[in-house]
């Protein structure tokens, strides 16, 4: 029996890769297409008509019948609790290091808190978070998952698409005047990009990186700091326009390197669509950072190890300069990508994960109580700043009405 899944949300496309390999027939819809989604998103989602939260549960409500299991990214899970879903809830950053439950929720490399909630609406949230079956991570948000989850499921694999990304595709027609690095991650203190320009200052050898114009805008600090780093470029940066994500391989496959993440590490999807292209990444690879694969751990061989200046620069140096040092950090790190990013075997994982969940919840809907569905939705009608402050309006009128 083929079990139908619901996604609600997707980050990175990689619900998107996963339906095209696992047995279970994913149906995903999404948030509406805007910013740097025009150029991010899968090009077969169904898409949510606005970001109204009752249109969206709304929607839910009309389509679920036609599913066994639910799964979330981001806001999505909000959407499933509200229309009464078993889910399970995949996290992959941002979601779970600084999450919404928690009062003035900030990610370590800032200052600014990422979410300023009240407590009604850090209330809602945690019933959101408590009320998945299970809570799904990768290994670097591992932590933030045990402090938080009695229920987490560690998932050290990531799927990749090997149909999109491999060194096939034809590059760019652009002529490269030096080495070429290739850089397609955002401006921010979360991908390092501030550690990066200062390593530029250290490197003795000769390079250009070829950097995709997008900045971390989901803060007052996050846009300002972000301006800022761009702002700052040393000169062997230069801008390109965004890139839609059909497109990007091209890029890949015309750069002589990739530079991945350099604060937080661990490795990211454009490290491994690298690698399956057959580029050298540099990502700093803390080594405190293991894997588990086949019950045996594995360690990252992405260099370098420290993410001090000084170190990367070396590491930069290195990939420029000898050819013979590029070929060994690239065999070493297909041979872990491979492995870690094998379609097969994570599609495999993910199709038992969903058999478990249907066998022990039989059917999507949760069953609640309609007292206890209206209640979820007075929670958030009004935690919310934006009902709230309808409600308030409303009742001062009133009140103003009988005098």
């Amino acid at each position: 029996m083929t079990i139908n899944v619901l996604a609600i949300g997707d980050v990175g496309n990689i619900l998107a890769t996963l339906r095209k390999f696992t047995k279970a027939k994913i149906h995903i819809i999404n948030s509406p297409k805007d910013d740097a989604g025009i150029f991010t998103y899968d090009d077969n989602y169904e898409l949510f008509e606005n970001y109204k939260v009752l249109d969206q549960v709304k929607k839910i409500n009309e389509i679920k019948n036609n599913f066994d299991f639910c799964i979330t990214m981001g806001i999505g899970e909000r959407i499933a609790y509200l229309a009464d879903l078993n889910y399970i809830a995949f996290y992959v950053g941002r979601d779970i290091d600084a999450p919404r439950f928690i009062k003035n929720s900030t990610e370590e490399w800032f200052n600014q808190p990422l979410h300023t909630l009240n407590f009604l609406e850090r209330r809602f949230y945690r019933c959101v978070f408590d009320s998945a079956i299970a809570h799904v991570g990768g290994r670097w948000i591992l932590p933030y998952l045990k402090k938080f989850s009695k229920n987490y499921i560690r998932l050290d694999r990531v799927i990749i698409d090997p149909t999109l990304f491999n060194d096939a595709t034809k590059p760019i027609d652009k002529k490269k005047e030096k080495f070429t690095f290739f850089c397609p991650q955002r401006f921010g203190l979360s991908k390092g990009t501030d550690i990066l320009w200062e390593a530029i200052k250290y490197c003795k050898t000769d390079f250009d990186i070829i950097q995709v114009d997008w900045r971390d805008t989901g803060t007052d600090q996050e846009r300002r700091t972000s301006l800022k780093i761009r702002e700052s470029r040393p000169k062997q940066v230069k801008l390109i326009p965004m890139i839609k994500r059909n497109e990007i391989t091209k890029y890949y496959t015309w750069a002589d390197a990739v530079i991945g993440n350099l604060r937080i590490g661990d490795f990211e999807n454009i490290e491994l669509e690298s690698i399956f292209c057959k580029k050298p990444v540099i990502n700093y690879a803390d080594k405190s950072i293991q894997y588990i694969l086949e019950n045996k751990q594995v360690e990252s061989p992405f260099l370098p190890t420290s993410n001090e200046p000084k170190e990367i620069a070396k590491v930069i140096d290195k990939v420029v300069e000898s050819k013979h040092f590029r070929d060994d950090l690239l065999k070493k790190e297909r041979e872990f990508v491979l492995e870690i990013a094998n379609t097969e075997k994570i599609a495999q994982w993910w199709d038992s994960l969903f058999e478990q969940m249907v066998t022990k919840h039989s059917s999507i809907h949760r069953n609640s109580s309609k007292f206890t569905l209206k209640l979820n939705l007075i929670l958030f009608l009004i935690g919310n700043r934006l009902y709230s402050k309808k409600i308030f309006n409303f009742l001062i009128n009133k009140f103003r009405g009988k005098h």
